[in-house]
């Protein structure tokens, strides 16, 4: 919404403060400052310490970090292939079909992730397909979780290109693999960049699913803080949470700065 006079733009940035720091911003700054307290006073934590980031940044939490990077990573490009490979596909097909694949991608994000990961266990718990007690199942409930954003994302971007540029190409004489490598796939390069950091954050952040799939040798980040703050390790985990929180932003930062200049190409 546009504010064109002072005392409304005053008005919108009180409004703000009101009612969107309160529910944002303030339990984040809350679990900050947990991460740094040995005990609750009150309704503040006190006595600072650097400690619980010593044992956030090694041993189990450092092992539970590279699980949940390498769970987030692989799932991302798998959803992005998968998911670009589908909006590319629908948007040859016809209406019908375009919304046939529309709501099968969404069917996964429609349901509790809880389902999605009762769904992976249930049909990869038998020969031939057997994946229960490996990180593979881990990974494949992420990728099914996160596709239909990487998905929605390339699809809408499909929609908006313009077939001119592919016609002119095609006119100059390439051929439908170089058009498509040299033309369509670059004007959809932010998409897919944008597509691959939401779903890589969606990845780091899941839970629910996670909890019913994962076997003792692949524990990601986000169940590590489940169970220590379940052990009342209240002030550890939220430590780990905030290293979480640091390295889901720095790879996001990473990403949106190739975005930009994927976009300014």
């Amino acid at each position: 919404m546009l504010v064109h006079s002072a005392e409304g733009r005053w008005a919108a940035r009180v409004l703000f403060a009101v009612l969107f720091l309160p529910l944002f911003a303030v339990p984040l700054l809350v679990v900050l400052a947990a991460s740094f307290a040995t005990n609750w006073s009150g309704a503040l934590p006190s006595g600072p310490t650097t400690g619980h980031y010593a044992a956030a940044v090694r041993g189990e939490s450092l092992q539970a970090l590279t699980t949940s990077l390498v769970t987030a990573v692989t799932a991302s490009l798998l959803a992005l292939v998968l998911g670009a490979w589908a909006a590319l596909a629908a948007a040859s097909l016809g209406r019908r079909g375009r919304r046939t694949l529309d709501a099968l991608f969404v069917l996964p994000v429609a349901v509790p992730s809880v389902v999605v990961g009762l769904a992976v266990l249930v049909a990869f718990s038998q020969p031939p397909f057997l994946l229960n007690g490996t990180r593979w199942i881990v990974i494949l409930a992420h990728t099914v979780l996160v596709t239909a954003f990487a998905y929605q994302s390339v699809s809408a971007a499909v929609l908006r290109l313009d077939p001119v540029y592919e016609q002119v190409a095609a006119g100059l004489g390439a051929g439908p693999a170089r058009v498509f490598l040299r033309v369509r796939l670059p004007l959809l390069l932010p998409s897919l960049n944008a597509a691959a950091g939401l779903c890589f954050a969606l990845s780091m952040g899941e839970l629910s699913a996670t909890m019913m799939l994962y076997p003792p040798d692949w524990l990601p980040l986000p169940v590590l803080i489940f169970t220590a703050t379940d052990r009342g390790s209240l002030f550890t985990g939220s430590a780990i949470a905030v290293v979480l929180m640091a390295t889901t932003l720095l790879v996001l930062l990473a990403v949106s700065r190739i975005r930009t200049r994927a976009t300014y190409r």
